[in-house]
């Protein structure tokens, strides 16, 4: 059995390999709970904002141009198999990037809530906090906008809830809208989740 033709056994075989690496330049294995669920927010991250571009920069394109096509093979074997295995990716791993980001900010006393009110309940107030708000409220809202507005009325569009052509009309120009606002804030967002550590680029 070659394991590169599936997708479990890389996504295995590269924690392994991960830990391995961590081991061995380490001099041992010593569990760090923190430092583990800050490598897994990033790649949760990775796989979110990953499929995000994916469908803003690539599918969402293709299907227009698919549907212009008249003579083409459309868009519908894309409909069926590769969004909502797509979205199921993106929708889960939006969730766990956001839970691994909260509970990282819970282990330093104060930061959570200091974040998300911008470090305004501080005495003087920390700049650190006040772009790592930014950045955890700009990701709270994408967070929001893929279980609320976008896979809700992706699955009228894919067909897995009913809905009427009219719907189905609706749902598209409701699915787009977020997604294009999650992709125009994932770029602030992302700055801001590295600026308190790495700083701002202006």
């Amino acid at each position: 059995m070659n394991p590169l033709t599936s997708v479990k056994w890389p996504l295995i075989i590269g924690f392994a390999l991960a830990v391995a690496i961590a081991a061995l330049v380490g001099g041992g294995i010593a569990f760090n709970l923190a430092s583990f669920a800050r490598w897994l927010h990033i790649v949760f991250g990775v796989f979110w904002i990953g499929l995000l571009y994916y469908f803003n920069a690539v599918q969402t394109p293709a299907m227009a141009v698919a549907a212009a096509d008249k003579g083409g093979p459309g868009g519908a074997g894309i409909n069926k198999y590769v969004a909502p295995r797509a979205l199921l990716w993106f929708r889960w791993s939006a969730l766990g990037t956001w839970l691994l980001g909260a509970w990282l900010l819970s282990q330093t006393h104060g930061r959570f809530i200091n974040s998300f009110t911008f470090g305004l309940l501080e005495d003087p107030v920390s700049r650190s906090n006040v772009i790592m708000g930014i950045g955890a409220w700009l990701g709270t809202i994408m967070l929001f906008n893929v279980w609320g507005l976008i896979w809700p009325n992706q699955k009228k569009i894919l067909g897995l809830k009913p809905a009427t052509d009219e719907q189905k009309a609706a749902a598209r120009k409701v699915a787009l809208y977020a997604s294009r606002i999650n992709f125009l804030l994932s770029i602030p967002m992302l700055m801001c989740m590295i600026g308190p550590s790495h700083g701002l680029p202006f």
